[in-house]
This record gives structure tokens, C-alpha cells and sequence, in this order.
């Protein structure tokens, strides 16, 4: 084993699986890797609830089960879902983290990455709370490069085209981040 091999499995962001800056908020939804050590991915995506509309504690309760569903029309539609990511960056940055990164967390759904299907099985999630028509923002972008660096330092599997969009790996299924993501923003602010 190289010295940066060993470098990286002493991170302490992957012996913990948690983000120091995150604020904590244990979701149920989440199971086994089938290999722990095999985090090679990270897709991005987008939540809003209700749907293009920001704020409030949606989001979390949603993730954590406990989504009044009486609370808005929509949530009728989505109140038996079971999901979760491991990430959420809200529209002032704010940080919070559902799922250890060495669990599964149950984001991507049916979905392939260059021909290996099941994308949870070894990917991070992070969603960004917005809509793929809206703009994101700058507080957004600048979180979202800086745990991005975080994370690829820990699993240095997840080289920058291992980093993609949820609409690239569920095609005609998803559509997020949807045209307001800027992607090549997005990489301006990691490589730099």
C-alpha cells in the first residue's frame, strides 16, 4: 500500500463517515453498502418542498420520516416515499448530513453510471436545496466545492468525471440539477 493510499483510508472525515461542519440529522433510510470501501461516485441533485419553494423544515422531516402530510397538497403525493442522501446544502449553504458516507443512502434509485447499475451501492449523494429552473446559489456552489474536496481527499476514487448530475445517471426518469446548475462554475470553484 502507497503512502497516499495509507493517507487517505487515516482521513478522519472516512473513519468517521461524518462531516464536522454538518449539522447531524440521523435518517432511517439508509442500509449496508455491499462494500464500504467501494465509494467511487458522487451525484448531485436538487429538493425542494414544496416543489420551488424554499425554507422551512420539509426537507429534513421528509428525510427522516416524519413529513406531516397534511401540511401542503404535494406531500400527499410523496408521504410513504422512503429516501435520503447523505448531504443537503441549503440555499445559505448551511450543511446538514443525514446518512454516514460509509452507509447507504437511498438517493439515486434505479439508475447506472458507465454501465454499472445501482448507483447508491457506491455513490455519495448530495442534494441541493433548489429546482432545476432556479438558479442556485453562490453559498451553494462555494459548500458544495469545498465538502466536494473533502470527500474526494477521503475517497480519491471520486475523480472529477466521477462527480455527475442525477438526471445523467436516472435518465428520462430525473431531470436534477437540473439547467440552472452550473457546472462548469461548479468546477471552477473545485479546481481552484
Amino acid at each position: 500500500m502507497s503512502e497516499s493510499e495509507i493517507l487517505h483510508l487515516g482521513s478522519p472525515l472516512r473513519q468517521s463517515g461524518r462531516l464536522p461542519a454538518a449539522r447531524w440529522c440521523p435518517s432511517p433510510n439508509f442500509g449496508p453498502r455491499p462494500d464500504e470501501n467501494d465509494i467511487s461516485l458522487l451525484v448531485v441533485h436538487n429538493i425542494s418542498l414544496p416543489p420551488e419553494q424554499f425554507g422551512g423544515p420539509w426537507i429534513e422531516d421528509f428525510f427522516c420520516n416524519r413529513l406531516d402530510v397534511s401540511a401542503h397538497p404535494y406531500f400527499r403525493e410523496i408521504g410513504g416515499m422512503t429516501v435520503s442522501s447523505h448531504l443537503l446544502i441549503r440555499r445559505d449553504g448551511e450543511l446538514l448530513q443525514f446518512v454516514r458516507f460509509q452507509d447507504r443512502a437511498w438517493h439515486a434509485g434505479r439508475s447506472a453510471f458507465c454501465g454499472r447499475e445501482e448507483c447508491n451501492d457506491y455513490a455519495i449523494g448530495i442534494e441541493l436545496e433548489g429546482a432545476d429552473e432556479i438558479p442556485y446559489t453562490d453559498a451553494q456552489y462555494r459548500q458544495l466545492a469545498a465538502v466536494t474536496r473533502q470527500i474526494q481527499f477521503a475517497w480519491p476514487a471520486i475523480t472529477e468525471d466521477r462527480i455527475t448530475g442525477h438526471s445523467d445517471i436516472a435518465p428520462g426518469r430525473k431531470t436534477d440539477p437540473g439547467p440552472a446548475f452550473d457546472w462548469l462554475y461548479f468546477r471552477q470553484l473545485l479546481a481552484g
